[in-house]
């Protein structure tokens, strides 16, 4: 018997009746013949990890533009515990753990450099342009890994690619498995930042809501281990994923007030109102310079748009990459005899 087919007989007998085995998904845009020793998901899960833009996560902004300091999350480590909170969840409710880590892993592919505020640049850019288009990192994502990686996409299966797409809380996925994201990824950014912020000296640990503390808990792993619980138990042997009504509300209340101390405003965000003039300046550089942009990028302007490969390279490039081309481009440099 292949290695596969015994994956796939123990995914039969040991998974809930409302996880996604892999041997029912709907498979890949274009077909592939399956591995002797790993199942669908297990591939797309080792097909991100070895991608280019995942390993670009770990030079990219998670809140903090260039912290001082190896501590504060970037957004290749808030793609790792996204990608462990979510098996968590995934393992306790007996859903399909592979398919879940792949998407987790993917789920943040198409974040901008500086954090959101690139993503809100790049559609400011196209407003002010006239262009009827958002940029969203999610759906970025996903166009990682349908088209842009390689020149052509990893080809991933249906039900990763709808994890990836349907991780934010406005949208739903169509598994359990991309559920677990979904909550993992609000999971996680909450309580990192929480723990970023206080280490940055934004707030004290007495900031924070106390009717929240005492439903969630006080310190970082008990909030973690409330959240993850709460799910677990409220979701159990059921065909979708929530919370309970008191932690679902504190975690909406906890967050509302990472927005209004931290997320907008704060000391350590200064930097940010800087990020719209350097991705305006450098979808401008290329709008006039197409031929500077790489040729991987080009192929795709007659049937994407030029505006739109441009927005593709900006926002898979890196915090320090993104500022030596502006500097490159726009800071003058000192004149030498040749």
């Amino acid at each position: 018997m292949l290695l596969r087919e015994v994956f796939y007989k123990r995914e039969r007998e040991t998974l809930s009746p409302y996880a996604m085995l892999c041997e029912n998904s709907k498979g890949r845009r274009t077909p592939i013949e399956e591995s002797d020793m790993r199942t669908e998901y297990m591939r797309d899960r080792d097909r991100i990890i070895h991608c280019k833009a995942f390993r670009r996560l770990k030079d990219k902004t998670q809140v903090f533009i260039n912290p001082e300091g190896s501590h504060y999350r970037t957004r290749l480590t808030h793609t790792l515990e996204v990608a462990q909170i979510s098996r968590t969840i995934a393992r306790c409710l007996a859903l399909n753990e592979d398919l879940t880590e792949a998407a987790a892993l993917g789920h943040d592919l198409g974040h901008t450099p500086f954090g959101h505020a690139g993503e809100v640049a790049i559609t400011q850019f196209y407003r002010e342009n006239n262009i009827d288009l958002e940029f969203w990192h999610n759906e970025q994502s996903l166009r990682i890994v349908d088209t842009l990686e390689n020149g052509k996409g990893l080809n991933l299966t249906y039900e990763v690619r709808d994890g990836i797409l349907n991780h934010k809380k406005s949208r739903t996925p169509e598994t359990l498995e991309g559920m677990a994201v979904n909550f993992a990824d609000r999971i996680a950014y909450l309580n990192h930042d929480i723990d970023d912020a206080l280490r940055a000296g934004i707030i004290t640990i007495d900031d924070l809501p106390k009717e929240c503390m005492d439903i969630l808990g006080r310190g970082h792993s008990e909030r973690l281990n409330t959240m993850i619980t709460d799910i677990v138990e409220q979701s159990f042997g059921k065909p979708k994923l929530c919370m309970s009504k008191d932690v679902a509300w504190a975690t909406d209340r906890l967050r509302e007030y990472m927005f209004q101390e931290v997320y907008v405003g704060s000391p350590a965000k200064e930097e940010e109102k800087k990020v719209k003039d350097v991705i305006f300046l450098l979808m401008e550089y290329y709008m006039k310079h197409p031929e500077a942009l790489p040729e991987d990028e080009r192929i795709h302007i007659e049937r994407d748009g030029l505006m739109v490969c441009i927005a593709d390279y900006i926002a898979g490039m890196t915090d320090k990459f993104a500022v030596m081309k502006f500097q490159e481009f726009f800071v003058p440099h000192g004149w030498a005899l040749l």
